[in-house]
Protein backbone atom coordinates (compact mmCIF):
# COMPACT_ATOMS: atom_id res chain seq x y z
CA UNK A 1 0.00 0.00 0.00
CA UNK A 2 1.22 3.56 -0.94
CA UNK A 3 0.64 5.56 2.22
CA UNK A 4 0.13 9.39 2.03
CA UNK A 5 1.40 9.72 5.38
CA UNK A 6 3.91 7.08 6.88
CA UNK A 7 4.33 5.98 10.49
CA UNK A 8 8.04 7.18 10.42
CA UNK A 9 10.66 8.12 7.85
CA UNK A 10 14.14 8.78 7.48
CA UNK A 11 15.76 11.82 7.22
CA UNK A 12 18.61 10.34 4.85
CA UNK A 13 20.62 12.88 2.27
CA UNK A 14 23.46 12.96 0.14
CA UNK A 15 25.65 12.98 2.84
CA UNK A 16 24.66 9.49 4.37
CA UNK A 17 25.18 8.10 1.07
CA UNK A 18 28.37 9.93 0.44
CA UNK A 19 29.98 8.53 3.47
CA UNK A 20 28.85 5.21 3.00
CA UNK A 21 30.66 5.47 -0.38
CA UNK A 22 33.85 6.55 1.09
CA UNK A 23 33.85 3.42 3.33
CA UNK A 24 32.82 1.11 0.32
CA UNK A 25 35.88 3.02 -1.58
CA UNK A 26 38.21 2.28 1.73
CA UNK A 27 37.24 -1.47 1.73
CA UNK A 28 37.60 -1.66 4.94
CA UNK A 29 33.66 -2.46 6.02
CA UNK A 30 34.02 -4.34 9.85
CA UNK A 31 34.57 -2.15 12.55
CA UNK A 32 37.28 -0.05 12.31
CA UNK A 33 38.32 3.31 12.83
CA UNK A 34 34.57 4.80 11.59
CA UNK A 35 33.07 3.06 14.20
CA UNK A 36 35.67 4.41 16.72
CA UNK A 37 34.89 7.81 15.44
CA UNK A 38 31.69 7.30 15.75
CA UNK A 39 31.75 5.81 19.50
CA UNK A 40 33.93 8.70 20.27
CA UNK A 41 31.29 11.38 18.98
CA UNK A 42 28.53 9.64 20.67
CA UNK A 43 30.32 9.65 24.12
CA UNK A 44 30.58 13.55 23.38
CA UNK A 45 27.02 14.22 22.48
CA UNK A 46 25.91 12.30 25.88
CA UNK A 47 28.57 13.67 27.93
CA UNK A 48 29.97 9.92 29.18
CA UNK A 49 33.18 8.40 29.28
CA UNK A 50 32.58 5.12 27.31
CA UNK A 51 30.35 4.17 24.54
CA UNK A 52 30.39 1.00 22.24
CA UNK A 53 29.03 0.44 19.01
CA UNK A 54 27.27 -2.62 18.63
CA UNK A 55 25.12 -4.36 16.18
CA UNK A 56 21.80 -3.43 17.67
CA UNK A 57 19.66 -2.34 20.56
CA UNK A 58 18.85 -5.89 21.31
CA UNK A 59 22.38 -6.69 21.29
CA UNK A 60 23.19 -3.57 23.83
CA UNK A 61 20.84 -4.89 26.47
CA UNK A 62 22.11 -8.26 26.39
CA UNK A 63 25.38 -7.49 27.03
CA UNK A 64 24.20 -5.11 29.48
CA UNK A 65 22.82 -7.66 31.18
CA UNK A 66 25.82 -9.78 31.13
CA UNK A 67 28.58 -6.71 32.10
CA UNK A 68 26.25 -6.46 35.43
CA UNK A 69 26.55 -10.53 36.24
CA UNK A 70 22.85 -11.04 36.00
CA UNK A 71 22.05 -14.75 35.41
CA UNK A 72 20.54 -17.81 36.45
CA UNK A 73 18.20 -17.44 39.54
CA UNK A 74 18.16 -13.55 39.28
CA UNK A 75 15.62 -11.44 38.57
CA UNK A 76 15.41 -8.13 37.02
CA UNK A 77 12.08 -5.79 37.17
CA UNK A 78 11.18 -3.80 34.22
CA UNK A 79 8.08 -2.58 32.64
CA UNK A 80 6.07 -4.80 30.04
CA UNK A 81 5.01 -1.78 27.69
CA UNK A 82 8.04 -2.39 25.67
CA UNK A 83 9.28 -4.27 22.99
CA UNK A 84 10.03 -7.85 23.70
CA UNK A 85 13.95 -7.06 23.49
CA UNK A 86 13.98 -5.62 26.79
CA UNK A 87 12.53 -8.38 28.16
CA UNK A 88 14.20 -11.15 25.93
CA UNK A 89 17.84 -10.03 26.94
CA UNK A 90 17.16 -10.52 30.58
CA UNK A 91 16.30 -14.38 29.33
CA UNK A 92 19.32 -14.25 27.34
CA UNK A 93 21.46 -14.35 30.61
CA UNK A 94 18.85 -17.32 32.37
CA UNK A 95 17.48 -14.68 34.81
CA UNK A 96 13.71 -14.05 35.33
CA UNK A 97 11.95 -10.63 34.24
CA UNK A 98 9.58 -9.13 37.27
CA UNK A 99 6.97 -6.81 35.28
CA UNK A 100 6.14 -3.50 36.55
CA UNK A 101 2.67 -1.78 35.61
CA UNK A 102 3.46 1.19 34.19
CA UNK A 103 2.86 4.64 36.61
CA UNK A 104 -1.14 5.39 34.75
CA UNK A 105 -2.53 6.45 31.65
CA UNK A 106 -1.32 9.49 31.62
CA UNK A 107 2.23 8.39 32.28
CA UNK A 108 3.21 5.02 30.55
CA UNK A 109 6.48 4.91 32.03
CA UNK A 110 7.59 2.25 34.27
CA UNK A 111 5.63 3.13 38.10
CA UNK A 112 8.58 3.69 41.28
CA UNK A 113 5.26 2.53 43.81
CA UNK A 114 5.12 -0.87 41.62
CA UNK A 115 9.15 -1.28 41.72
CA UNK A 116 8.97 -1.64 45.17
CA UNK A 117 6.34 -4.32 45.90
CA UNK A 118 8.66 -6.79 43.00
CA UNK A 119 11.47 -6.51 44.68
CA UNK A 120 12.15 -9.58 46.61
CA UNK A 121 15.40 -11.18 47.42
CA UNK A 122 16.01 -12.59 44.00
CA UNK A 123 15.94 -9.13 42.80
CA UNK A 124 19.45 -7.77 40.85
CA UNK A 125 18.73 -5.12 38.15
CA UNK A 126 15.92 -2.48 37.31
CA UNK A 127 15.64 -1.75 33.64
CA UNK A 128 14.26 1.36 32.67
CA UNK A 129 12.39 2.22 29.23
CA UNK A 130 12.10 5.89 28.94
CA UNK A 131 8.76 5.75 26.84
CA UNK A 132 8.07 7.36 23.72
CA UNK A 133 11.10 9.49 24.73
CA UNK A 134 9.76 10.63 27.37
CA UNK A 135 12.08 9.86 30.73
CA UNK A 136 11.11 8.02 33.91
CA UNK A 137 11.19 9.26 37.13
CA UNK A 138 14.65 8.44 37.80
CA UNK A 139 15.27 9.78 41.20
CA UNK A 140 12.98 7.88 42.58
CA UNK A 141 14.32 4.50 40.72
CA UNK A 142 17.77 5.57 41.65
CA UNK A 143 16.72 5.80 45.05
CA UNK A 144 15.10 2.45 45.31
CA UNK A 145 17.88 1.34 43.43
CA UNK A 146 20.43 2.19 46.19
CA UNK A 147 18.37 1.20 49.12
CA UNK A 148 17.76 -2.23 48.12
CA UNK A 149 21.71 -2.32 46.19
CA UNK A 150 20.36 -2.66 42.65
CA UNK A 151 21.59 -2.27 39.25
CA UNK A 152 19.69 0.07 36.60
CA UNK A 153 19.88 -0.09 33.39
CA UNK A 154 18.46 2.68 30.82
CA UNK A 155 16.41 0.98 27.97
CA UNK A 156 17.03 4.67 26.06
CA UNK A 157 16.14 2.93 22.34
CA UNK A 158 13.30 5.96 22.17
CA UNK A 159 15.46 8.86 23.82
CA UNK A 160 18.12 9.67 22.00
CA UNK A 161 18.21 13.43 22.89
CA UNK A 162 15.78 13.15 25.90
CA UNK A 163 16.90 14.68 29.45
CA UNK A 164 16.10 14.41 33.04
CA UNK A 165 16.81 17.40 35.23
CA UNK A 166 19.09 18.16 32.32
CA UNK A 167 21.22 15.11 32.26
CA UNK A 168 20.88 12.76 28.88
CA UNK A 169 18.35 9.91 29.16
CA UNK A 170 21.49 6.68 29.05
CA UNK A 171 23.81 8.41 31.13
CA UNK A 172 22.26 8.39 34.30
CA UNK A 173 21.67 4.38 35.20
CA UNK A 174 25.06 2.26 35.46
CA UNK A 175 24.22 1.49 31.98
CA UNK A 176 23.22 3.63 28.83
CA UNK A 177 20.99 1.52 26.03
CA UNK A 178 20.56 2.65 22.44
CA UNK A 179 18.86 1.52 19.16
CA UNK A 180 19.66 2.79 15.41
CA UNK A 181 16.84 0.53 14.07
CA UNK A 182 15.15 2.29 10.98
CA UNK A 183 12.36 3.99 13.11
CA UNK A 184 14.20 5.51 15.41
CA UNK A 185 15.18 9.39 16.03
CA UNK A 186 18.73 8.36 15.04
CA UNK A 187 18.90 5.89 11.75
CA UNK A 188 22.03 3.51 10.88
CA UNK A 189 19.70 -0.06 9.74
CA UNK A 190 20.22 -1.83 12.40
CA UNK A 191 22.65 -0.87 15.34
CA UNK A 192 23.02 0.13 18.58
CA UNK A 193 25.33 2.12 21.46
CA UNK A 194 26.40 0.88 24.98
CA UNK A 195 27.15 3.72 27.30
CA UNK A 196 28.49 3.73 30.98
CA UNK A 197 31.22 5.95 33.14
CA UNK A 198 32.14 2.96 35.07
CA UNK A 199 35.33 1.65 34.03
CA UNK A 200 35.51 -1.68 35.19
CA UNK A 201 31.87 -2.28 32.90
CA UNK A 202 33.68 -0.33 30.22
CA UNK A 203 36.13 -3.06 29.94
CA UNK A 204 34.04 -6.47 30.28
CA UNK A 205 31.43 -4.77 27.17
CA UNK A 206 34.66 -3.93 25.65
CA UNK A 207 35.39 -7.91 25.81
CA UNK A 208 31.57 -9.05 25.56
CA UNK A 209 30.87 -7.40 22.02
CA UNK A 210 33.68 -8.95 20.35
CA UNK A 211 33.76 -13.14 21.17
CA UNK A 212 35.59 -12.16 24.63
CA UNK A 213 38.95 -11.55 22.69
CA UNK A 214 41.41 -9.03 24.13
CA UNK A 215 42.32 -7.25 20.36
CA UNK A 216 40.44 -7.10 17.19
CA UNK A 217 40.85 -7.19 13.78
CA UNK A 218 41.84 -3.45 13.27
CA UNK A 219 43.69 -3.61 15.99
CA UNK A 220 46.17 -6.51 14.58
CA UNK A 221 45.18 -4.86 10.99
CA UNK A 222 47.14 -1.17 12.18
CA UNK A 223 49.88 -3.32 13.78
CA UNK A 224 48.85 -2.23 17.62
CA UNK A 225 48.90 -6.65 18.41
CA UNK A 226 49.95 -9.61 16.56
CA UNK A 227 47.88 -12.40 18.71
CA UNK A 228 44.64 -12.79 20.61
CA UNK A 229 43.37 -14.29 23.89
CA UNK A 230 39.79 -15.02 24.71
CA UNK A 231 38.85 -14.38 28.07
CA UNK A 232 34.82 -14.32 28.40
CA UNK A 233 32.31 -16.16 26.74
CA UNK A 234 31.31 -13.27 23.92
CA UNK A 235 29.42 -12.15 20.95
CA UNK A 236 29.91 -11.24 17.80
CA UNK A 237 28.18 -7.80 18.60
CA UNK A 238 30.09 -5.47 16.33
CA UNK A 239 28.82 -2.71 14.08
CA UNK A 240 29.90 -2.56 10.69
CA UNK A 241 31.88 0.88 9.34
CA UNK A 242 28.46 1.18 7.14
CA UNK A 243 26.49 1.83 9.90
CA UNK A 244 28.82 3.70 11.51
CA UNK A 245 29.44 6.42 8.97
CA UNK A 246 25.65 7.15 8.41
CA UNK A 247 25.59 7.02 12.44
CA UNK A 248 28.17 9.89 12.12
CA UNK A 249 26.19 11.92 9.79
CA UNK A 250 22.51 10.62 11.90
CA UNK A 251 24.06 12.64 14.93
CA UNK A 252 24.35 16.08 13.58
CA UNK A 253 21.08 16.17 12.54
CA UNK A 254 19.65 14.84 15.57
CA UNK A 255 19.26 17.95 18.14
CA UNK A 256 17.59 19.73 14.63
CA UNK A 257 15.19 16.85 14.42
CA UNK A 258 14.11 16.27 17.78
CA UNK A 259 13.13 19.80 17.85
CA UNK A 260 10.81 19.31 14.53
CA UNK A 261 9.89 16.37 16.42
CA UNK A 262 8.49 18.82 19.24
CA UNK A 263 6.79 21.24 17.23
CA UNK A 264 4.92 18.28 15.20
CA UNK A 265 3.47 16.99 18.51
CA UNK A 266 2.66 20.34 19.61
CA UNK A 267 0.64 20.84 16.74
CA UNK A 268 -1.16 17.54 17.56
CA UNK A 269 -2.28 18.33 21.08
CA UNK A 270 -3.28 21.89 19.85
CA UNK A 271 -5.91 20.23 16.85
CA UNK A 272 -6.67 17.07 19.15
CA UNK A 273 -7.19 18.53 22.17
CA UNK A 274 -11.41 18.78 21.98
CA UNK A 275 -11.61 15.15 20.81
CA UNK A 276 -12.64 12.38 22.90
CA UNK A 277 -9.56 10.24 23.13
CA UNK A 278 -6.73 11.00 25.57
CA UNK A 279 -3.05 12.79 24.99
CA UNK A 280 -0.58 10.96 27.62
CA UNK A 281 2.11 12.70 28.65
CA UNK A 282 0.51 15.87 27.49
CA UNK A 283 1.63 17.71 30.77
CA UNK A 284 5.23 16.26 30.61
CA UNK A 285 7.59 18.99 31.53
CA UNK A 286 11.23 19.09 30.21
CA UNK A 287 13.39 17.27 27.50
CA UNK A 288 11.83 14.64 25.39
CA UNK A 289 13.25 13.19 22.19
CA UNK A 290 9.51 12.74 20.96
CA UNK A 291 10.31 9.53 19.68
CA UNK A 292 6.39 8.35 18.84
CA UNK A 293 3.02 9.85 19.33
CA UNK A 294 0.99 7.93 21.07
CA UNK A 295 -2.86 8.64 21.86
CA UNK A 296 -5.37 6.79 24.14
CA UNK A 297 -9.00 5.28 22.46
CA UNK A 298 -11.71 5.20 24.90
CA UNK A 299 -13.41 1.80 25.79
CA UNK A 300 -16.75 3.18 23.53
CA UNK A 301 -14.06 3.05 20.19
CA UNK A 302 -12.73 -0.03 18.09
CA UNK A 303 -9.45 0.57 17.89
CA UNK A 304 -9.29 -1.00 14.39
CA UNK A 305 -11.84 0.59 12.97
CA UNK A 306 -10.09 3.55 13.96
CA UNK A 307 -7.15 2.08 12.17
CA UNK A 308 -8.37 0.82 9.52
CA UNK A 309 -10.32 4.24 9.00
CA UNK A 310 -7.04 6.04 8.93
CA UNK A 311 -5.49 3.78 6.64
CA UNK A 312 -8.51 3.65 4.10
CA UNK A 313 -7.63 7.83 3.99
CA UNK A 314 -3.77 6.57 3.66
CA UNK A 315 -2.65 7.06 7.24
CA UNK A 316 -0.32 4.90 8.63
CA UNK A 317 -0.44 3.81 12.42
CA UNK A 318 0.40 1.51 14.80
CA UNK A 319 0.35 -0.09 18.50
CA UNK A 320 2.63 0.85 21.50
CA UNK A 321 2.94 -2.03 22.34
CA UNK A 322 1.07 -5.03 23.03
CA UNK A 323 2.16 -5.86 26.68
CA UNK A 324 5.18 -8.58 26.51
CA UNK A 325 3.75 -10.77 29.53
CA UNK A 326 0.57 -11.52 27.28
CA UNK A 327 2.83 -12.83 24.45
CA UNK A 328 2.07 -16.74 24.21
CA UNK A 329 5.74 -17.60 24.95
CA UNK A 330 5.74 -15.45 28.16
CA UNK A 331 2.21 -16.84 29.35
CA UNK A 332 3.92 -20.68 28.78
CA UNK A 333 6.88 -20.22 30.07
CA UNK A 334 6.00 -18.29 33.11
CA UNK A 335 2.17 -18.13 33.51
CA UNK A 336 1.30 -14.92 33.09
CA UNK A 337 -2.03 -13.85 32.85
CA UNK A 338 -4.35 -10.99 32.12
CA UNK A 339 -5.39 -9.04 35.15
CA UNK A 340 -1.20 -8.71 36.69
CA UNK A 341 -0.38 -5.17 35.22
CA UNK A 342 -4.03 -3.51 35.06
CA UNK A 343 -2.65 -0.15 33.82
CA UNK A 344 -0.38 -1.50 31.30
CA UNK A 345 -3.20 -3.51 30.11
CA UNK A 346 -5.40 -0.46 29.51
CA UNK A 347 -3.34 1.49 27.44
CA UNK A 348 -1.85 -2.16 25.64
CA UNK A 349 -6.02 -2.39 24.93
CA UNK A 350 -6.47 0.95 23.43
CA UNK A 351 -3.18 2.61 22.49
CA UNK A 352 -2.68 3.91 18.90
CA UNK A 353 0.18 5.47 17.53
CA UNK A 354 0.08 8.03 14.85
CA UNK A 355 2.76 9.25 12.33
CA UNK A 356 5.60 11.37 13.84
CA UNK A 357 9.08 11.73 12.22
CA UNK A 358 10.94 14.77 11.04
CA UNK A 359 10.12 14.61 7.06
CA UNK A 360 6.57 15.38 8.13
CA UNK A 361 5.24 19.44 8.13
CA UNK A 362 2.16 20.32 10.20
CA UNK A 363 -0.28 20.54 6.97
CA UNK A 364 0.55 16.70 7.86
CA UNK A 365 -0.79 17.11 11.41
CA UNK A 366 -3.72 19.21 10.24
CA UNK A 367 -4.92 16.47 7.28
CA UNK A 368 -4.54 13.70 10.24
CA UNK A 369 -6.16 15.62 12.73
CA UNK A 370 -8.97 15.81 10.07
CA UNK A 371 -9.20 12.56 9.01
CA UNK A 372 -9.74 11.50 12.97
CA UNK A 373 -12.37 14.48 13.65
CA UNK A 374 -14.13 12.85 10.88
CA UNK A 375 -14.37 9.73 12.28
CA UNK A 376 -15.32 10.66 15.09
CA UNK A 377 -18.35 12.76 13.64
CA UNK A 378 -19.39 9.74 11.91
CA UNK A 379 -19.47 7.69 14.84
CA UNK A 380 -21.75 9.65 17.15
Amino acid sequence: MRWKIMLSDIDLGDEEINSVLNVLKSKWLSMGKVTKKFEEKFAEYLGVKYAFAVSSGTAALHIACRALNIGVGDEVILPALTFVATSNAVLYCGAKPVFADITSTQNFNISPDDILEKISSRSKAIIVVHYGGYPCDMKAILDIAEDYKLKVIEDSAHAIGAEYNGTKCGTIGDVGCFSFFANKNLVTGEGGMIVTDDRNLAEKISVLRSHGMTTLTWDRFKGHSYTYDVVDLGYNYRLTELASALGIVQLKKLDRNNKKREKLVSKYKKLLRNLPLEIPFKKFVGKSSYHIFPILLNEAVNRFEFMDYLSHRGIQTSIHYRPVHLFTYYRKTFGFKEGMLPKTEYVGSHEVTLPLHPLMCEEDIQYISDVISSFFNSSL
